[in-house]
């Protein structure tokens, strides 16, 4: 029989005890299990950490590894991310001959395709420190107050981000129960369009912009 070793993560302790994040987490997992595992399985154990994505010490992610080791079970995360957002932390798990990796957002992807996407997430990630490490320095060079600028720039990106995630949690009443039912991307995004609900721009639906809303739904409560 399919066993699974279940493992999840937030990133503070007021997450967890709301229960925010675990969530989202458990959702995805739930529709994993449902949608796309071989049947019939059982899951073998459950771990749960409250710990910075930054820190790749984590005791309960320890224990998991060492059940899925023994066991011969796939570790099943929501998101790639809940591992670590380290690509060497990442890269030296798939690595390991003795864990099998399954994400619950990502359920045909092998441990190539994996390793791929946490390469460009942390590269990503990179690029834009870099890049606003160097957009400081040059506001710098004109003589702009850089505690202003970046109090007003954090008033507006938080102003657009607080829109954004209003926007977002409106149309997830409908993209949430479509998606949990099993619909793909493409079917929602033409179920939206049917409905004469425009994107945040006033456009037409996309399998990318449903899948935004995805994850910033996800993001809002990790």
């Amino acid at each position: 029989m399919l066993q699974y070793v279940i493992y999840t993560r937030v990133s503070t302790e007021d997450q967890g005890r709301s229960g925010l994040g675990l969530e989202a987490q458990k959702r995805d997992i739930d529709i994993f299990l449902d949608k796309f595992s071989d049947i019939p399985f059982e899951i073998v154990g459950e771990f749960q950490d409250i710990q910075s994505g930054a820190d790749s010490e984590r005791p309960k992610l320890a224990k998991a590894l060492e059940l899925v080791r023994k066991t011969g079970a796939e570790l099943l995360v929501a998101k790639l991310d809940r591992l670590s957002r380290k690509v060497s932390f990442i890269a030296t798990l798939m690595d390991d001959k003795k864990v099998k990796l399954r994400v619950a957002q990502m359920p045909q992807a092998d441990k190539f395709q994996l390793h791929i996407y946490a390469a460009l997430a942390e590269q990503e990630r990179t690029f834009i420190s870099e890049r606003t490490k160097a957009a400081l320095k040059a506001a710098k060079g004109r003589g702009v107050r850089l505690g202003g600028l970046r109090d007003k720039t954090m008033k507006r990106n938080e102003a657009i981000q607080q829109k954004a995630d209003a926007e977002a949690a409106k149309v997830m009443k409908i993209v949430g129960p479509l998606r949990a039912s099993g619909q793909t991307l493409s079917a929602i995004a033409e179920t939206l369009d049917s409905m004469n609900i425009p994107t945040s721009r006033g456009g037409k639906w996309t399998p990318t912009q449903v899948s935004r809303v995805l994850d910033r739904a996800s993001a809002q409560s990790s």
